[in-house]
């Protein structure tokens, strides 16, 4: 946590209290912070700034003198349409593009998606791994994130509407033009398609590709999907 990320709607200068256990253990073990000592401090969708530590006990901790002045880091422009993956790695990519500032993160179904995805508990915790991403990412506005478990009516219904104002692509390892080469000449893309392990099948391809999206391959290798969505969203920094 780079950031304690507070979910009052009104945080008070007077006194703010902090209950999270993970907060709490994190100040005292990993930050080794005290009474009287400053805190990086932020609001929920709003500013950034400081608190002083006035009382510390082992259920809670009590800020006072809090100064929020400095706005949060300005969200990329950028959406990321993400093929629902392995719940595991689910918590670790939601994490990570809110880290990185990704504005819109659409989970959407897909032929190599197992149905059981969309039953797993992980959907339920988005919150969490959003808020855990926000405090690594010293940032205090979550990105909109969108379920979309019906492929073809969103490619077909949305995305084309979307693809027609921004550039889209859709990372394909087989795809003839690399990402590098197609940003050269357009320009990074507002949209970026991933797919989840083992990518997307022909069908899925050519959907997207009718409704506005181009392929691009990351070069010769073959990533797994938490390496190609951190390599293509750490291009736009």
């Amino acid at each position: 946590m780079n950031l304690i990320l507070l979910d009052q709607a009104e945080p008070s200068s007077a006194q703010t209290v902090l209950c999270d256990p993970a907060q709490i253990q994190h100040i005292r073990q990993v930050l080794q912070l005290g009474v009287g000592d400053h805190l990086k401090v932020g609001q929920k969708h709003g500013n950034i700034g400081t608190a002083v530590i006035s009382e510390m006990r082992s259920d809670q901790i009590i800020l006072t003198d809090m100064v929020l002045t400095t706005a949060p880091p300005a969200k990329l422009d950028l959406t990321v349409i993400l093929a629902l993956p392995r719940p595991k790695v689910l918590r670790r990519l939601i994490m990570d593009m809110t880290a990185i500032g990704v504005r819109d993160i659409v989970l959407v179904n897909s032929y190599r998606t197992d149905k059981s995805y969309w039953q797993s508990p992980m959907l339920t915790r988005l919150d969490e791994f959003v808020h855990e991403g926000l405090q690594q990412g010293m940032d205090t506005v979550p990105p909109n994130i969108y379920l979309k478990k019906r492929f073809k009516p969103f490619v077909e219904d949305e995305l084309s509407l979307w693809a027609q104002a921004q550039q889209a692509v859709v990372a394909h390892p087989y795809a003839a033009t690399s990402f590098s080469d197609w940003s050269d000449r357009n320009g990074l893309p507002q949209i970026l398609c991933i797919g989840a392990e083992g990518g997307w099948i022909e069908y899925e391809i050519e959907l997207l590709h009718n409704n506005g999206c181009h392929s691009v391959n990351l070069g010769d290798r073959i990533l797994r999907t938490e390496a190609a969505v951190n390599a293509l969203c750490g291009r736009y920094f």
